[in-house]
């Protein structure tokens, strides 16, 4: 056989079988830029588009910079210091002329009057939640919701506070603008790192993993539910609160039957299984580029300040409760990452710091940009929930007799328990069968027949040996599905 004919065979074989596709890089499909921050350091804690298309970066060191150049060359940047003097400032947003920030102990909203490109007018717009001096009592956001009002996420002490617990600790809270009236909304975060207005206006936070947080989480916060931390229930009887009387809850309790103990306990959106979904999950953005930033538009992309990555989440709304997937999506950034932020370009702005906490990106703090090469990556873009499995859907169409093959893919269920010590093992496991495997829609979609389904479980999925039908290798193979709740009848 000539060596033509033998490489032409081969690689048939390979397509046909799905067994040794060429295995794709990230770098293939998006590049990361770094700017210089050696001489400004950029520990980055908020981070935001203004209006007039520039980047906007707070620090957690009480500045607030304006990128100017942030679009060209990273080495030509420059940080014009826009602030100062604030108090870890951990978030931005810019509404109705004012740039708000949460502060360490209040809701502060910032201007530049004179146009002088400094800001000149600092004011108070809520101060009534508490602080004890614990290091641990950061806040989060603010963020707009579909009434107008500001969301504040309050991270609880780390331990107890040299003046005894404060009020609200543990709390998502939102405010009014227009007279810094702050009403407490839900309780039973920990460490909710991130808040976000999603496009249809709801409002999801991320928590890290810890005590009565046995995994770290994506959650959806709305008026007098309970996240499952115990610390901020002592200012229930505070005026104000959505409850009063709520039990602590009892360790050891199966997440998925909390509810029975606890009526307004509200089950996560997604788990981040520890470790194999970062540690630390921080700030998040939705994907509103419309194809500009790839094929995930639509979709939310997370950071983690641990593993100095970003996942990808799709979700979808079963039963009334939002659910959905995650993914990996990008990895081996300089530091931690804290804060993401689009620009108007539709590259991805990524702020990072370590802060003493420590990070697999081992340089203190970073600023970088992700820009999407124009090639579309074979990935499993969406992974629904079905009556009795799962469809996934790809990116473009896969080898199809690869695909139909149920051999090829491998999945187990676990849950978790609410439990005061640190963290939680994936609990429950069970081996799950794939009963059948159907291609649909020329291999864009397959649709898995699988048992036991159960619900309150996520359901790890591992595929292997399926290429795209043009041989490329699928960049990222596993997909973690937090099925909250089973639909009862989707068509196919």
């Amino acid at each position: 056989m000539k060596t033509s004919t033998l490489l032409f065979a081969l690689t048939a074989l390979l397509v046909a079988g799905g067994t040794r596709a060429a295995a794709p890089r990230e770098s293939d499909y998006y590049s990361i830029e770094t700017f210089p921050t050696e001489t400004t350091p950029m520990e980055v804690s908020g981070m935001m588009l203004r209006s007039d298309g520039r980047m906007m970066v707070a620090t957690r060191l009480g500045d607030i910079f304006i990128v100017e150049g942030a679009y060209g060359d990273p080495s030509q940047v420059r940080f014009h210091r826009w602030a100062s003097g604030l108090a870890q400032p951990l978030g931005l947003l810019e509404h109705e002329g004012w740039i708000y920030c949460a502060q360490r102990g209040e809701l502060t909203r910032l201007k530049d009057v004179d146009g002088d490109g400094q800001c000149d007018v600092f004011e108070t717009v809520c101060d009534d939640w508490q602080i004890s001096g614990n290091y641990h009592e950061y806040n989060f956001g603010p963020r707009l919701d579909r009434e107008g009002y500001l969301w504040v996420t309050l991270n609880k002490p780390f331990g107890e506070g040299p003046y005894g617990q404060a009020d609200w600790r543990g709390w998502a809270v939102r405010v009014d603008p227009k007279t810094g009236t702050m009403q407490p909304m839900s309780v039973g975060l920990r460490s909710p790192a991130g808040i976000e207005t999603s496009p249809w206006g709801d409002m999801f936070y991320t928590d890290n993993q810890g005590e009565w947080c046995n995994a770290s989480k994506l959650s959806v916060l709305e008026f007098g539910d309970y996240h499952g931390h115990p610390w901020g229930l002592a200012s229930q009887q505070k005026a104000g609160a959505p409850f009063d009387g709520m039990p602590q809850p009892i360790s050891g309790t199966w997440m998925k039957d909390m509810h029975k103990q606890i009526p307004q306990f509200k089950m996560p959106a997604v788990w981040f299984p520890y470790d194999k979904m970062g540690n630390s999950p921080s700030g998040m953005k939705w994907d509103l580029t419309e194809g500009r930033f790839g094929p995930f538009a639509g979709q939310l992309f997370v950071g983690d300040q641990h593993h100095s990555w970003i996942m990808r989440v799709c979700l979808e709304k079963v039963e009334g409760h939002w659910q959905g997937a995650c993914f990996n999506f990008m990895e081996n950034f300089q530091s931690g990452i804290i804060r993401l932020a689009f620009g108007k370009d539709s590259s991805l702005f990524v702020g990072m710091s370590n802060a003493g906490w420590g990070s697999r990106g081992n340089s203190p703090w970073g600023l970088q940009r992700v820009r999407w090469t124009g090639t579309t990556a074979f990935e499993i873009e969406r992974m629904s929930a079905r009556p009795d499995g799962f469809e996934l859907t790809f990116t473009q169409p896969a080898d199809a007799a690869a695909a139909a093959n149920p051999l090829n893919y491998k999945m187990e269920s676990y849950t978790y328990r609410l439990e005061s010590r640190y963290g939680g093992p994936e609990d429950d496991k069970k081996n799950v069968q794939i009963l059948s495997a159907t291609v649909l829609d020329g291999g864009k979609r397959v649709r898995l027949i699988i048992d036991p389904i159960r619900a309150g479980y996520v359901h790890e999925l591992h595929l292997s040996n399926i290429p795209a039908a043009d041989g490329t290798g699928l960049l990222h193979s596993v997909g973690y599905y937090s099925l909250i709740n089973i639909p009862k009848n989707v068509a196919l």
